[in-house]
């Protein structure tokens, strides 16, 4: 889109080398050192005093561990403003390693067919850079208001980061503006929670040719629960009077042969609702399934399938006013660079999912990504630029509309 004719504080070629130099970086979920390595050493080169940088422990608490925690950077500005927090995550999807960012009109892709670009969301890290760093050069100390910079790992194995960051460490921002998806100017301001589950039967094995009826499969138990579920509406798009949900039975392992009565398989489930007490009704009807499913198939001596179902809650949902505050005041931010604002509630999670739920008002834009964990991701240069402007003015304008 164009952008409002008016003099820009961001440098669209700083801003676009930025970026590439950013995606070029390996740094899928877990190992994230390197590129965190790389925006502390960034910051480092700004010309400003009391600039603080802490990692976190987030990693030593998530389920995969990882090499390092959420990365926090704190920039000083009138402590008597409020402050506002700039987010993105560090972490991208394996496909992603190896990329070659290279630009093609006003696109960035990779050079290889063979991996994704990264964008989602090295384009997000690097639109906070931008942001803040113009803020710190064109904004007078006395009218910046100061900044928390919030770099969350493994987002893309179920927003541990964010779940796990150490609030503490973050310097109580009013409110905060993160940075991924696709469009600059659509404002998410709600997402949906998400829980995923993992069902384990255990059958007893047979010689499926000489003595089936020794057996009890598991595969039989796992196939009666999912007949079960599709029959009374409880996977895919879920509707249940007011209510209204997804499910998905995502994997399914088993078996080691077609001679033997399958003893063992193993489910991965997922339930999403923009209600959280609906989201359970779904896991638990799920997991209800696969138990009365494994309990009705038992061999010759009546001994039945054993089920055991684990459970877990990725994100909670949230969901903000159209007239919050801060959705006001970014809504404003993205008119100032001549976009037209739009409100989305996003059935997927992101890490405002936890940064809301730790008490901190948050919305998010896109940065131009499109295609994303897929070899034809590419990031819309004009759109990325856009996010950096609409970064920096939420800056500029920050402790006028919020607080």
């Amino acid at each position: 889109m164009q952008l409002k004719n008016r003099s820009s504080k961001i440098d669209p070629n700083t801003a676009i080398a930025l970026v590439m130099q950013l995606m070029a970086i390996a740094g899928k979920s877990g190992e994230e050192a390197q590129v965190a390595s790389f925006v502390e050493d960034y910051v480092s080169t700004w010309a400003i005093e009391g600039v603080s940088v802490a990692y976190d422990t987030a990693h030593r608490r998530s389920p995969i561990a990882g090499q390092v925690g959420n990365l926090v950077i704190k920039i000083p500005g009138n402590s008597r403003l409020p402050r506002l927090m700039l987010s993105a995550h560090l972490d991208t999807v394996p496909i992603c390693v190896g990329c070659r960012p290279v630009r093609r009109g006003g696109e960035i892709v990779a050079a290889s067919p063979s991996t994704g670009l990264g964008a989602d969301d090295r384009a997000g890290v690097a639109a906070v850079l931008v942001a803040a760093r113009a803020a710190v050069e064109h904004i007078a100390p006395g009218s910046r208001p100061p900044l928390t910079l919030c770099f969350f790992v493994q987002e893309e194995v179920g927003l541990h980061g964010a779940r796990y960051v150490s609030v503490g460490k973050l310097g109580k921002p009013a409110w905060a503006l993160n940075f991924d998806g696709g469009d600059p100017q659509k404002l998410t301001i709600g997402a949906t929670g998400g829980e995923r589950m993992r069902v384990v039967l255990r059958g007893i094995a047979a010689h499926a040719g000489l003595a089936p009826e020794q057996g009890a499969s598991a595969i039989e138990a796992a196939a009666l629960a999912i007949a079960d579920l599709r029959r009374r509406g409880w996977l895919g798009r879920i509707k249940k009077g007011k209510s209204t949900g997804t499910s998905n039975i995502g994997v399914l392992r088993g078996g080691t042969a077609t001679n033997v009565v399958a003893d063992e398989v193993e489910i991965a489930a997922e339930a999403r609702s923009h209600e959280s007490e609906f989201r359970e009704r779904i896991a638990t009807t799920i997991a209800d399934a696969f138990h009365q499913a494994a309990a009705r198939v038992m061999n010759e001596a009546g001994q039945a399938v054993s089920c055991e179902v684990q459970r877990r809650v990725d994100y909670e949902s949230f969901r903000l006013a159209a007239d919050d505050p801060v959705v006001r005041h970014v809504a404003t931010a993205i008119e100032e660079v001549g976009g037209t604002p739009h409100l989305a509630v996003s059935g997927g999670g992101v890490d405002a999912n936890w940064i809301n739920r730790h008490g901190i008002p948050t919305v998010t834009i896109g940065c131009g990504q499109r295609n994303v964990h897929t070899t034809d991701e590419r990031l819309d240069i004009a759109d990325y630029l856009l996010a950096c402007e609409v970064g920096y003015h939420a800056i500029a304008r920050a402790g006028t509309q919020v607080g």
